[in-house]
């Protein structure tokens, strides 16, 4: 009734009393709830409940304690200086700025204080037991799908029991409230974000072969995927078949309470019995990671603002190839437990998922996946990274789905792009669209292309790492700061557009520079920018880094 609903926070937010609405919903408690609430009770009727901002600021101050009191700076125990990764890297520039990386985990890493644990109802923060890596500037708690990237750049930086502290936190959170909330505060707990704990479980075990904790924890990863199949699915027919695939759907009302005037202030503009559907379509657009882009006003009545949203009337191609990996994932975790029956289930689970992304998300013609509008009965055709997630988590069965999609990339005239992938063609201000790029999109499309055995598909995967390490690099060396996204319009500049200024840090950002160079760090270079080969260029390009092998030995 304070962080979450109430007039409490209805008064305080909407009295614009902070620039940015998170601040007052993060702030804990100087006493127990009941006591805040009932001397707000009287405050409020001693004004007919229009409290003056002074007043309402007296009463925060009083009742409130400043923000970030509830966490301590933490540096990670298996934090070790010079991981291996480092001697990976030829170019000498990009050596010591991976080195810079690998020290900013000990600027992201945070504890909760035991007061939390002692006292949860005076904190909007959720009590974790093991210290964890944040994203970085407002975002003091963990994200949950940020932290997948987070924790493959802890992985090179050789740190896996930060790794598996983070995971045991996850797992509790899911043996608590049956899901991985959006982040650690109360205020999250109605929504999840993509799902990607099976698939950081994955990283963690093939890097630690820890078995044991697998086998501990199972249960727990099932439970999770059970949430999303039992409250996050629909029915899709098409060619007299009925599939079943998922979407992101928020079943609750209400402003989101760390954003809480501009929904509110949106909703104004809507006629009173379409304000509830509206704040639970910006919820599932916050569920979705993607909070918020033109991929979910597309078909509205006005696809230009955000009252138009309409999250959950999409089955996206990023959720479902997510979900299509983890239940190929938990096949493997239960073979390799001895447990053929688990295993068979939810490889027919991922099977049925493959048919179904086939027969709704695929596009023959196009070559690529997309979403599809649950209203309007159509593919929605605009271009995003998503559209080649399937790629990246090996859900299709097409051998020859990569060519198809390097075709798409071609035709979309994505490669002409030369300091990185854009979330979207569209200008709309929004923070996901154009022309922000942002590093875990960069990660689907790259690695996406990288597993293919072509050469061409190869080639193109090391070109869209070089353009996005040196976009990444030459702002680290004007800025002396990583950023959560990047504008890529003219030259790389930290991005810009919806909600708050834009953030530095950054968690994921990080994590996937660590990843291209590992993958590539004998050959990226932190030289001049080359523009992208155009697509006829390409072929010529390709030639050349091929004939060595052509020409007779």
């Amino acid at each position: 009734q304070i962080y979450c609903h109430g007039e409490l926070l209805h008064q305080v937010q909407m009295a614009r009393l902070y620039r940015d609405d998170k601040q007052f919903v993060d702030m804990p408690l100087s006493s127990a709830p009941d006591q805040v609430l009932q001397d707000f009770r009287e405050l409020a009727a001693a004004h007919e409940h229009r409290i003056p901002p002074q007043q309402l600021q007296a009463f925060i101050q009083e009742h409130f304690q400043a923000v970030g009191q509830e966490l301590l700076s933490w540096t990670p125990e298996d934090w070790k200086d010079s991981p291996r990764l480092l001697q990976k890297i030829s170019d000498p520039k990009l050596r010591a700025w991976a080195g810079q990386l690998h020290q900013l985990w000990k600027k992201l890493g945070k504890k909760v204080k035991p007061e939390v644990l002692s006292h949860p109802e005076r904190f909007s923060l959720i009590y974790l037991a093991h210290p964890f890596i944040v994203p970085g500037g407002r975002f003091v708690e963990f994200y949950y799908w940020d932290s997948y990237w987070v924790m493959e750049g802890l992985l090179l930086s050789e740190m896996p029991q930060t790794v598996k502290g983070m995971l045991q936190n996850f797992l509790d959170l899911v043996r608590l409230y049956g899901h991985v909330p959006n982040g650690a505060r109360v205020y999250y707990l109605q929504r999840s974000q993509p799902p990607l704990l099976t698939l950081m479980m994955d990283r963690y075990v093939t890097h630690t072969n820890d078995t044991a904790f697998l086998r501990d924890n199972i249960g727990t990863l099932a439970l999770e995927l059970d949430f999303w199949m039992e409250n996050r699915t629909v029915s899709v027919s098409s060619g007299g078949q009925s599939y079943v695939l998922n979407h992101y759907a928020v079943p609750y009302g209400g402003p989101r309470p760390e954003a809480y005037s501009k929904d509110f202030e949106l909703a104004d503009t809507l006629p009173e019995e379409d304000r509830v559907a509206l704040w639970a379509e910006l919820k599932a657009g916050a569920e979705s990671g993607w909070d918020f882009s033109s991929r979910w006003l597309v078909g509205g009545p006005n696809s230009a603002s955000l009252s138009s949203i309409r999250t959950s009337k999409f089955v996206p191609v990023d959720l479902n190839a997510f979900l299509c990996q983890a239940e190929a994932l938990m096949s493997n975790f239960y073979t390799r437990l001895g447990n053929d029956i688990q295993a068979t289930k939810y490889r027919n689970l991922q099977q049925q998922r493959l048919a179904a992304m086939r027969a709704i998300l695929w596009d023959e013609e196009k070559g690529a996946w997309f979403d599809y509008d649950l209203e309007n009965r159509k593919k929605n055709l605009e271009f995003y990274p998503t559209n080649l997630t399937p790629l990246w988590s090996g859900c299709f069965s097409d051998p020859d789905a990569v060519d198809k999609a390097l075709k798409y990339l071609e035709d979309s005239q994505i490669l002409t792009y030369q300091y990185g992938i854009p979330t979207s063609l569209q200008k709309t201000g929004q923070q996901w669209d154009f022309p922000n790029a942002w590093a875990p999109l960069q990660d689907l499309v790259i690695r996406g292309l990288a597993k293919s055995p072509s050469p061409r598909a190869q080639e193109v995967a090391f070109q869209l790492a070089q353009n996005w390490i040196r976009t990444n690099f030459e702002v680290y060396s004007q800025k002396s700061a990583m950023f959560e996204k990047y504008d890529i319009s003219n030259g790389g500049q930290p991005g810009g557009g919806g909600e708050y200024e834009v953030q530095e840090g950054f968690g994921w950002t990080n994590g996937v520079v660590l990843m291209l160079l590992d993958r590539y760090g004998d050959r990226l270079t932190s030289g001049a920018q080359t523009a992208f080969l155009e697509p006829h260029c390409l072929t010529a390009a390709l030639l050349l880094s091929l004939l060595p092998s052509l020409l007779p030995r």
